[in-house]
């Protein structure tokens, strides 16, 4: 990463890893906008980095959420961790990574699954109708060939809050990326 780490990245590290290994340190929930223009919230496995302020997640390219995002690629998520008593709201657009950037990317984040993980993108279209005699693998292993429904969702962070649930009164603090990061102390 050749830009410095905004102010808000070492806090978020260091509240997940008050998690210790527990699972809920990697999931986070992510508002879009349905395509009949109604709210939509689901719970994702935060996936890495791609960038100082580029948050990666993964998805079926056949969910209603990828034509979603399609339509509006503005998003919310909410990462809550409850030991830390921080919830982190980090609001942003999903960014349209082409080329060799893009196969990059998602050859990266594939080979890096467990064939568990991996196994999901095995799966029938999700949302479907569920039909008895359809296959639903427990696990896809390494060499597996990436399927074209494997979707990096790449957000460009452009806000961050943060409200932590320690001491009275809590405490909320709000950085964006158009004041280059700069700190905002709100009241909780």
């Amino acid at each position: 990463m050749s830009e410095a780490l905004p102010p808000w990245r070492p806090l978020l590290r260091g509240a997940r890893q008050r998690e210790g290994r527990s699972p809920q340190a990697r999931w986070l929930q992510l508002a879009t906008v349905g395509t009949d223009g109604t709210p939509r919230v689901r719970t994702l496995v935060f996936r890495g980095w791609g960038g100082p302020a580029e948050l990666d997640l993964l998805t079926d390219g056949r969910s209603s959420k990828s034509a979603e995002l399609q339509v509006e690629p503005r998003v919310e998520l909410c990462w809550l961790l409850p030991k830390a008593r921080s919830q982190f709201r980090l609001r942003g657009r999903r960014l349209s990574l082409a080329g060799d950037r893009l196969d990059q990317a998602r050859q990266q984040h594939w080979q890096q699954l467990h064939p568990g993980a991996r196994s999901l993108w095995g799966w029938p279209e999700p949302g479907a109708p569920f039909a008895a005699e359809a296959v639903f693998p427990a696990e896809l292993p390494d060499g597996s060939p990436m399927p074209t429904c494997f979707e990096l969702v790449r957000i460009a962070i452009e806000q961050v809050e943060l409200l932590e649930l320690t001491g009275h009164p809590h405490r909320r603090r709000r950085w964006r990326a158009d004041q280059n990061w700069s700190e905002e102390q709100l009241n909780p």
